[in-house]
């Protein structure tokens, strides 16, 4: 019932590329792996995307589809293939084409030594990718390290993982998940195989900038409380100031070289009023992730499903 290796890949609107990449993946499994399946989840595609998969799987018996009632985002997704996948090791891949099949030899052979649970293909080189694009990832990366201390710059979502850590994982029941930091934080160990970071096969990046933020906002929140701390810290240095000043203040007044006027007034009270807000709206992230899991909401909805076509064992082609 449980085959050597699984493949997950969740897609989103990948009509255009989905078929070649679920072939340059079959190819490769097919050289490397005793037994594989393919668990693709759709994860709410707007497009001809579910209609590809179920054309596919008439021909390619190992393929497992699940398909999301709508867009959850990609870390849902991620959980939905972990979850379903039965091999007694997983690989997370994305599909379109920028994660390279060819590496997927490499990791198998490399978790097949036994000295290693997870297997990361990490990032020597963005590829094609744009300045602002690239920007923006490094921005995100360094904002997770100064508030979590995790350091992931150049990881990616390309990762295999032994069975130990895909039962562990599936324990921890946050609805917020951040797939690359949960992986960082179980500390299992790990070793790394660089890999260049190939054109998209077809199609544009489904990330947005809101949708960057958003994930930073997850990440930060879900593994630090450090921003909670700056609070207090703020604090701390404004009541410092506020006494100096007030010393000042009284000083000028008793030399009577005391000035008349709104300028320093007003000044502390933007400063003071625009870090009240900022706290506020720190404070409001982490309620807004308290509300989430207390809800206790799924992390997805599956809508459909395409079974395996064939036994969980069968010879490879």
């Amino acid at each position: 019932m449980h085959p050597e290796i699984s493949v997950v890949i969740p897609v989103y609107c990948e009509e255009a590329g989905i078929r070649f990449t679920l072939r340059e993946v079959e190819k490769f499994l097919a050289v490397s792996a005793s037994t594989w399946e393919i668990v693709v989840v759709d994860d709410g595609s707007k497009d001809n995307t579910w209609n590809e998969i179920t054309a596919i799987s008439q021909t390619m018996a190992r393929l497992r589809g699940l398909r999301l009632s709508r867009n959850f985002g990609k870390e849902a997704a991620v959980s939905a293939g972990l979850e379903a996948a039965r091999g007694k090791a997983v690989i997370i891949m994305d599909g379109d084409m920028q994660h390279p099949p060819s590496l997927l030899p490499t990791m198998i052979e490399t978790w097949r030594t036994g000295e290693f649970d997870i297997v990361e293909a990490v990032k020597s080189s963005r590829g094609d990718e744009s300045s602002l694009s690239a920007a923006r990832a490094k921005l995100f990366y360094l904002i997770l390290r100064a508030f979590s201390g995790h350091d992931l710059n150049g990881a990616s979502d390309y990762k295999l993982l032994d069975q130990r850590v895909i039962e562990a994982y599936r324990t921890m029941k946050e609805r917020n998940v951040f797939f690359r930091g949960m992986i960082s934080w179980m500390g299992f160990r790990s070793t790394q195989i660089p890999f260049e970071v190939e054109p998209r096969i077809a199609g544009d990046s489904g990330w947005s900038v809101f949708g960057l933020i958003r994930l930073a906002a997850v990440a930060v929140t879900s593994f630090s409380t450090f921003p909670l701390h700056l609070i207090t810290i703020f604090g701390v240095l404004f009541f410092a100031f506020s006494v100096m000043l007030g010393m000042h203040t009284v000083y000028m007044k008793l030399s009577g070289a005391a000035i008349n006027g709104f300028t320093t007034v007003i000044l502390l009270l933007l400063i003071i009023g625009s870090s009240l807000m900022i706290g506020l709206g720190i404070i409001g992230e982490y309620l807004a992730r308290i509300y989430d899991e207390v809800k206790q909401r799924p992390r997805y909805i599956v809508s459909q499903k395409l079974p395996l076509n064939q036994p969980d064992n069968p010879a490879s082609p």
